[in-house]
Order: structure tokens, then C-alpha cells, then sequence
């Protein structure tokens, strides 16, 4: 399991949109068990990833928690 941190210039929705198509259908085939404005939470394959976007001035902080998808999280945190 990890914990993972990055800043982002995007907005929270396109945050959002692209976690929405890295993560769930069309990516990684995640299902998508919980959904807020600022947090998206995955499942599936045994493990979870949870997305939390934390608005900050000028940028996002975007908290990425994952089990077993560990390497498509770093992957993903380094396109946002």
C-alpha cells in the first residue's frame, strides 16, 4: 500500500475527468464504489485507489492512496 502526493495546475473537474479514464472503464477497468466533487474511490483486481483533490491557491493537491495498483498510481501522478 501507498500514500502518494502531487501538486496540479488542473482543475478539479479535469482532475476528475482524467482519474475517471485512467482508473475506471476504458483504463483500468476500476469500479467506481464512491464519487464527491473532490474524491473519487476505485475498486477491483483486490485492491483500491482512492483520489482526494484538495483545493489550494493556484493549484491542486491531489492525495493518492492505493493497494495493488501501486505502479499505474505513479503513472498516473506524473500526467496530472
Amino acid at each position: 500500500m501507498i500514500n502518494l502526493e502531487t501538486e496540479s495546475k488542473l482543475s478539479i473537474e479535469e482532475i476528475t475527468k482524467r482519474a475517471k479514464s485512467f482508473f475506471g472503464k476504458g483504463g483500468l477497468g476500476l469500479e467506481i464504489v464512491d464519487e464527491s466533487t473532490e474524491c473519487l474511490n476505485f475498486t477491483g483486481g483486490g485492491g483500491f485507489v482512492n483520489v482526494v483533490i484538495c483545493p489550494t491557491e493556484g493549484k491542486n493537491r491531489v492525495e493518492l492512496q492505493t493497494r495493488e495498483w501501486e505502479n499505474p498510481v505513479k503513472q498516473f501522478a506524473s500526467k496530472i
